[in-house]
């Protein structure tokens, strides 16, 4: 059973969709102790960094979670689900990261509008794992206003105004800033490829 952290925020039901259509059962997890019986875990994250990590904290998800990519339970972080594996973001000062990728999350400086919205093109830096069968260059679809730096741990990286991590993999947590749910046939070959492992 493939779970997908519901915390209140983030697009839960389009991926529970995107999951489904490509044939592996689902369902949403709001309670910790559900963390368990899952196969896999997708964290698809919208709003605010800080929100984000009270709600977890709030559900007595973050040690759970830390604790099963720890294990080597297939991970997936979607948009702040990326952003939320750094030690800390510029968006909410006070409020501490998982801790897996160095550095903070920062907002998108200069002449670009903000958000960052629409689609652009991924730089794969390494064409297995996530984005295996997926062409350098493809488009993917974007929603941020805060950007994860580039780490020896980013598989895919985007340009707008800087680099920064379009995808990351360490071992069995990886994670994408774009929506794979709304990125057509290479948002559902790049969820394909971490459901099959």
């Amino acid at each position: 059973m493939i779970g997908v952290i519901d915390y209140g925020a983030g697009n839960v039901g389009s991926v529970l969709r995107s999951v489904e259509y490509l044939g592996f059962p689902a369902r949403a997890i709001a309670d910790a102790q559900e963390l368990a019986e899952t196969s896999r875990i997708i964290l698809p994250g919208q709003g605010h960094f800080g929100s984000m990590m009270a709600s977890l904290q709030k559900k007595e998800m973050i040690a759970s979670l830390r604790s099963q990519m720890d294990s080597g339970k297939p991970f997936l972080g979607i948009c702040l689900g990326l952003q939320a594996l750094y030690e800390a973001s510029d968006e909410a000062p006070n409020a501490a990261g998982f801790g897996l990728l160095p550095g903070r999350v920062k907002r998108f400086e200069g002449i670009f509008k903000i958000p960052h919205l629409g689609w652009n093109q991924l730089e794969i830096r390494r064409q297995e794992g996530l984005f295996r069968g997926v062409a350098n260059g493809s488009f993917a679809y974007f929603c941020h206003s805060y950007y994860g730096p580039v780490t020896a741990e980013t598989t895919a990286m985007t340009e707008y105004g800087q680099s920064f991590a379009a995808a990351i993999e360490i071992g069995s947590v990886a994670a994408v800033q774009f929506h794979p749910e709304k990125s057509g046939d290479v948002g559902l070959k790049v969820l394909e490829n971490f459901l099959k492992g």
